[in-house]
Protein backbone atom coordinates (compact mmCIF):
# COMPACT_ATOMS: atom_id res chain seq x y z
CA UNK A 1 0.00 0.00 0.00
CA UNK A 2 1.65 3.03 -0.86
CA UNK A 3 -1.05 5.91 0.34
CA UNK A 4 -1.71 5.60 3.96
CA UNK A 5 -4.76 7.76 5.71
CA UNK A 6 -4.38 9.10 8.87
CA UNK A 7 -6.87 10.17 11.88
CA UNK A 8 -6.59 13.90 12.69
CA UNK A 9 -6.09 14.68 16.65
CA UNK A 10 -8.38 17.91 17.73
CA UNK A 11 -7.20 20.64 20.07
CA UNK A 12 -9.46 22.37 22.07
CA UNK A 13 -8.56 26.27 22.18
CA UNK A 14 -10.31 29.73 24.05
CA UNK A 15 -10.57 31.03 20.68
CA UNK A 16 -12.06 27.94 18.30
CA UNK A 17 -15.20 27.30 17.34
CA UNK A 18 -17.05 24.75 14.97
CA UNK A 19 -16.11 25.29 11.20
CA UNK A 20 -14.06 22.18 11.76
CA UNK A 21 -17.21 20.19 12.21
CA UNK A 22 -19.78 23.13 9.72
CA UNK A 23 -17.11 23.20 7.44
CA UNK A 24 -14.95 19.42 6.97
CA UNK A 25 -17.76 17.40 8.98
CA UNK A 26 -14.94 16.33 11.31
CA UNK A 27 -16.40 14.82 14.58
CA UNK A 28 -15.09 17.70 16.65
CA UNK A 29 -15.37 17.13 20.84
CA UNK A 30 -16.70 20.95 21.84
CA UNK A 31 -17.72 23.91 20.31
CA UNK A 32 -14.33 25.96 20.76
CA UNK A 33 -12.53 23.02 19.00
CA UNK A 34 -9.47 25.74 17.54
CA UNK A 35 -7.51 23.15 15.62
CA UNK A 36 -6.82 19.72 13.81
CA UNK A 37 -4.08 17.88 13.22
CA UNK A 38 -4.61 16.47 10.28
CA UNK A 39 -1.13 15.21 10.02
CA UNK A 40 1.27 14.96 13.01
CA UNK A 41 4.26 12.96 14.85
CA UNK A 42 4.28 15.30 17.50
CA UNK A 43 4.37 14.27 21.02
CA UNK A 44 1.68 16.83 21.83
CA UNK A 45 -0.29 15.24 19.20
CA UNK A 46 0.49 12.45 17.20
CA UNK A 47 -1.83 11.19 14.96
CA UNK A 48 -2.56 7.08 13.83
CA UNK A 49 -2.92 5.30 10.71
CA UNK A 50 -6.54 4.48 9.77
CA UNK A 51 -6.09 1.68 7.82
CA UNK A 52 -3.61 -0.92 6.21
CA UNK A 53 -1.05 -3.03 7.85
CA UNK A 54 0.22 -0.16 10.58
CA UNK A 55 -3.64 0.90 11.19
CA UNK A 56 -3.92 2.19 14.80
CA UNK A 57 0.20 2.83 15.06
CA UNK A 58 1.13 6.14 15.81
CA UNK A 59 2.84 7.98 13.10
CA UNK A 60 6.18 8.58 14.70
CA UNK A 61 6.63 5.36 15.54
CA UNK A 62 6.04 3.78 11.73
CA UNK A 63 7.99 6.70 10.79
CA UNK A 64 10.77 5.75 13.07
CA UNK A 65 10.37 1.66 12.71
CA UNK A 66 9.87 1.65 9.02
CA UNK A 67 11.92 4.88 7.97
CA UNK A 68 13.15 3.03 4.29
CA UNK A 69 9.51 3.76 3.41
CA UNK A 70 9.74 7.57 3.38
CA UNK A 71 12.72 7.50 0.87
CA UNK A 72 16.74 8.50 1.96
CA UNK A 73 17.85 10.31 5.05
CA UNK A 74 19.13 9.31 8.72
CA UNK A 75 16.69 11.62 10.28
CA UNK A 76 14.24 9.24 12.06
CA UNK A 77 11.68 12.19 13.23
CA UNK A 78 9.26 12.92 10.99
CA UNK A 79 9.56 16.09 9.99
CA UNK A 80 6.34 18.63 9.03
CA UNK A 81 3.12 19.09 10.43
CA UNK A 82 0.23 19.82 8.95
CA UNK A 83 -3.08 21.77 10.78
CA UNK A 84 -6.48 22.85 9.95
CA UNK A 85 -7.04 26.69 12.07
CA UNK A 86 -10.53 27.76 12.80
CA UNK A 87 -9.66 30.96 14.59
CA UNK A 88 -13.61 32.20 16.01
CA UNK A 89 -10.98 35.02 18.22
CA UNK A 90 -7.54 36.41 17.75
CA UNK A 91 -4.91 34.05 18.31
CA UNK A 92 -2.07 35.50 20.42
CA UNK A 93 0.23 37.65 19.13
CA UNK A 94 3.98 35.20 19.07
CA UNK A 95 7.15 34.24 17.47
CA UNK A 96 8.62 31.15 16.57
CA UNK A 97 12.59 30.41 16.73
CA UNK A 98 14.75 29.39 14.15
CA UNK A 99 16.33 25.78 14.38
CA UNK A 100 19.70 27.00 16.37
CA UNK A 101 18.12 28.68 19.16
CA UNK A 102 15.51 25.67 19.71
CA UNK A 103 17.96 23.40 20.07
CA UNK A 104 20.08 24.90 22.23
CA UNK A 105 16.95 26.00 24.57
CA UNK A 106 14.43 23.77 23.72
CA UNK A 107 15.12 20.77 22.89
CA UNK A 108 13.42 21.08 19.59
CA UNK A 109 13.37 22.11 15.91
CA UNK A 110 12.42 25.64 15.32
CA UNK A 111 9.18 26.54 13.28
CA UNK A 112 8.87 27.99 9.65
CA UNK A 113 5.58 27.86 8.81
CA UNK A 114 2.77 29.11 5.65
CA UNK A 115 -0.57 29.46 5.72
CA UNK A 116 -3.47 28.55 3.12
CA UNK A 117 -6.23 30.79 3.49
CA UNK A 118 -9.67 28.65 3.22
CA UNK A 119 -11.74 31.13 3.94
CA UNK A 120 -12.16 34.13 5.64
CA UNK A 121 -15.21 36.32 6.82
CA UNK A 122 -15.25 39.80 5.18
CA UNK A 123 -12.61 42.54 6.70
CA UNK A 124 -10.42 40.03 8.25
CA UNK A 125 -7.10 41.01 8.57
CA UNK A 126 -3.87 38.58 9.49
CA UNK A 127 -0.67 40.34 11.87
CA UNK A 128 2.69 39.56 10.36
CA UNK A 129 5.66 41.79 11.35
CA UNK A 130 6.36 45.03 13.25
CA UNK A 131 8.10 48.27 12.49
CA UNK A 132 10.80 48.79 15.07
CA UNK A 133 14.27 48.82 14.35
CA UNK A 134 15.28 48.31 17.89
CA UNK A 135 15.23 45.77 20.04
CA UNK A 136 14.80 48.18 23.44
CA UNK A 137 12.52 50.03 22.03
CA UNK A 138 10.23 46.63 20.83
CA UNK A 139 10.98 45.57 24.42
CA UNK A 140 9.17 48.83 25.90
CA UNK A 141 6.33 48.91 23.63
CA UNK A 142 5.91 45.31 24.79
CA UNK A 143 6.21 45.61 28.59
CA UNK A 144 4.15 49.03 28.27
CA UNK A 145 1.28 47.54 26.56
CA UNK A 146 1.28 49.38 23.06
CA UNK A 147 2.75 46.36 20.90
CA UNK A 148 -0.35 46.78 18.98
CA UNK A 149 0.51 50.15 17.78
CA UNK A 150 3.85 48.52 15.71
CA UNK A 151 2.42 45.62 14.28
CA UNK A 152 1.69 44.84 10.66
CA UNK A 153 -1.31 44.09 10.15
CA UNK A 154 -3.49 43.15 6.38
CA UNK A 155 -7.00 41.95 4.96
CA UNK A 156 -7.14 38.48 4.02
CA UNK A 157 -8.84 36.73 1.08
CA UNK A 158 -9.79 32.85 0.26
CA UNK A 159 -6.89 31.42 -1.60
CA UNK A 160 -4.37 33.64 -0.28
CA UNK A 161 -1.08 32.31 0.47
CA UNK A 162 1.58 33.30 3.47
CA UNK A 163 4.84 32.06 4.23
CA UNK A 164 6.17 32.71 8.14
CA UNK A 165 10.07 32.21 8.62
CA UNK A 166 10.94 31.43 11.93
CA UNK A 167 11.52 34.76 13.84
CA UNK A 168 8.70 36.93 12.36
CA UNK A 169 6.45 38.13 15.01
CA UNK A 170 2.35 36.96 13.45
CA UNK A 171 -0.97 36.45 14.61
CA UNK A 172 -3.73 34.23 13.18
CA UNK A 173 -6.69 36.33 13.52
CA UNK A 174 -10.57 36.07 14.14
CA UNK A 175 -12.95 35.09 11.08
CA UNK A 176 -10.38 33.03 9.17
CA UNK A 177 -10.34 29.18 8.67
CA UNK A 178 -6.83 28.50 7.71
CA UNK A 179 -4.34 25.75 6.59
CA UNK A 180 -1.48 25.70 8.08
CA UNK A 181 1.91 23.23 6.71
CA UNK A 182 5.18 23.71 9.48
CA UNK A 183 7.74 22.27 11.02
CA UNK A 184 7.11 19.14 13.58
CA UNK A 185 7.32 21.77 16.38
CA UNK A 186 5.00 22.94 18.95
CA UNK A 187 7.54 25.91 20.33
CA UNK A 188 5.55 29.29 20.66
CA UNK A 189 7.14 32.21 22.13
CA UNK A 190 4.14 34.37 23.52
CA UNK A 191 4.37 38.49 22.89
CA UNK A 192 0.99 39.83 23.94
CA UNK A 193 -2.52 37.94 24.19
CA UNK A 194 -4.89 41.06 24.06
CA UNK A 195 -5.33 40.52 28.15
CA UNK A 196 -7.43 37.89 27.76
CA UNK A 197 -8.27 35.79 30.84
CA UNK A 198 -8.96 31.94 31.11
CA UNK A 199 -11.79 29.81 32.11
CA UNK A 200 -10.22 30.38 35.47
CA UNK A 201 -9.71 33.94 34.98
CA UNK A 202 -5.80 33.92 34.61
CA UNK A 203 -3.92 35.68 31.80
CA UNK A 204 -1.89 33.34 29.63
CA UNK A 205 2.13 33.40 30.02
CA UNK A 206 3.51 35.49 28.12
CA UNK A 207 7.83 34.38 27.13
CA UNK A 208 8.90 38.05 26.28
CA UNK A 209 12.18 37.69 26.92
CA UNK A 210 12.47 34.44 24.54
CA UNK A 211 10.68 36.37 22.32
CA UNK A 212 12.99 39.48 22.49
CA UNK A 213 16.21 36.90 21.62
CA UNK A 214 14.58 35.23 18.34
CA UNK A 215 12.28 38.06 16.91
CA UNK A 216 14.47 39.59 13.63
CA UNK A 217 14.72 42.84 14.00
CA UNK A 218 13.89 44.68 11.28
CA UNK A 219 11.33 43.10 9.92
CA UNK A 220 11.61 41.95 6.19
CA UNK A 221 8.67 40.35 4.51
CA UNK A 222 9.81 37.24 2.41
CA UNK A 223 9.41 37.51 -1.49
CA UNK A 224 6.72 34.64 -2.35
CA UNK A 225 5.62 34.29 -5.83
CA UNK A 226 2.96 31.50 -6.76
CA UNK A 227 3.44 30.05 -9.92
CA UNK A 228 0.50 28.32 -11.78
CA UNK A 229 0.70 25.49 -14.42
CA UNK A 230 -2.84 23.97 -16.57
CA UNK A 231 -2.63 21.41 -18.30
CA UNK A 232 -5.78 18.70 -19.32
CA UNK A 233 -8.06 18.27 -16.02
CA UNK A 234 -6.04 19.76 -13.16
CA UNK A 235 -3.95 22.81 -12.49
CA UNK A 236 -1.33 23.20 -9.83
CA UNK A 237 0.11 26.15 -8.27
CA UNK A 238 3.68 26.18 -6.28
CA UNK A 239 3.39 28.12 -3.59
CA UNK A 240 6.55 27.66 -1.87
CA UNK A 241 9.67 25.66 -2.54
CA UNK A 242 12.18 26.96 0.27
CA UNK A 243 14.83 24.88 2.27
CA UNK A 244 12.09 22.94 4.67
CA UNK A 245 9.07 22.23 2.58
CA UNK A 246 7.29 22.75 -0.84
CA UNK A 247 3.26 23.29 -1.23
CA UNK A 248 1.44 23.19 -3.88
CA UNK A 249 -2.14 23.35 -4.44
CA UNK A 250 -4.09 21.44 -7.36
CA UNK A 251 -7.34 21.77 -8.22
CA UNK A 252 -8.93 18.81 -10.59
CA UNK A 253 -11.77 18.88 -13.01
CA UNK A 254 -12.23 15.63 -14.19
CA UNK A 255 -8.58 13.34 -14.24
CA UNK A 256 -5.34 14.14 -14.64
CA UNK A 257 -1.61 13.21 -12.87
CA UNK A 258 0.88 14.95 -10.46
CA UNK A 259 4.79 13.84 -10.56
CA UNK A 260 5.76 14.04 -6.58
CA UNK A 261 9.24 15.93 -6.52
CA UNK A 262 10.18 14.65 -3.33
CA UNK A 263 11.07 12.19 -0.77
CA UNK A 264 7.54 11.48 0.27
CA UNK A 265 4.35 13.55 0.73
CA UNK A 266 1.28 14.38 2.78
CA UNK A 267 -2.05 15.03 0.82
CA UNK A 268 -4.88 16.72 2.18
CA UNK A 269 -8.56 17.09 0.15
CA UNK A 270 -9.48 20.50 1.12
CA UNK A 271 -12.39 21.16 -1.20
CA UNK A 272 -14.88 18.79 -2.85
CA UNK A 273 -13.88 14.57 -3.45
CA UNK A 274 -11.42 12.59 -5.69
CA UNK A 275 -9.95 8.99 -6.06
CA UNK A 276 -6.56 9.29 -5.41
CA UNK A 277 -4.93 6.25 -7.27
CA UNK A 278 -7.55 4.46 -7.09
CA UNK A 279 -8.55 5.50 -3.39
CA UNK A 280 -11.97 7.37 -2.31
CA UNK A 281 -10.82 10.46 -0.50
CA UNK A 282 -13.96 12.56 0.72
CA UNK A 283 -13.60 16.21 2.10
CA UNK A 284 -11.20 16.75 4.42
CA UNK A 285 -9.21 13.37 4.54
CA UNK A 286 -5.06 13.36 5.02
CA UNK A 287 -3.03 10.54 3.85
CA UNK A 288 0.82 10.37 3.70
CA UNK A 289 2.34 8.31 0.42
CA UNK A 290 5.52 6.49 0.65
CA UNK A 291 8.80 6.84 -0.93
CA UNK A 292 7.87 4.72 -3.36
CA UNK A 293 4.83 6.62 -5.10
CA UNK A 294 6.04 9.30 -7.30
CA UNK A 295 2.52 10.14 -9.98
CA UNK A 296 -0.48 10.51 -8.38
CA UNK A 297 -3.71 10.14 -10.74
CA UNK A 298 -6.80 12.15 -9.54
CA UNK A 299 -10.10 11.82 -10.41
CA UNK A 300 -13.40 14.15 -9.19
CA UNK A 301 -13.40 17.73 -8.54
CA UNK A 302 -12.06 19.59 -6.24
CA UNK A 303 -8.99 21.19 -4.32
CA UNK A 304 -5.64 18.73 -3.31
CA UNK A 305 -3.30 20.23 -0.71
CA UNK A 306 0.72 18.64 -1.10
CA UNK A 307 3.39 19.86 1.03
CA UNK A 308 6.61 18.03 0.67
CA UNK A 309 9.63 18.19 3.06
CA UNK A 310 12.81 19.13 1.66
CA UNK A 311 15.94 16.86 1.96
CA UNK A 312 17.43 19.08 4.67
CA UNK A 313 14.71 17.89 7.15
CA UNK A 314 15.38 14.06 5.83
Amino acid sequence: MAIYKIRPIFKQMLWGGTRLRDHFHFDIPSDTTGEAWVVSAHPDGDCVFAEGEFKDQTLSSVYRQHRDLFGPGKNTRFPLMVKIIDAQQDLSVQVHPDDEYALKYENSYGKTEAWYVLDCLEGTRMIVGHDVNDKEVLRRAIESGNLEKHLINFEIRPGQFIYIPAKTIHAICAGSLIYEVQQNSNVTYRVYDFNRKDASGKSRELHIQKALDVTAIPHTSPFVRPLTVDSEGISSTIFLDEDYFSLVKLTIDGIGTYTINGAFAMIGVLEGSMNINGVDFPLGEHAITTHETKTLTLRGKGMLMISIPRESLL
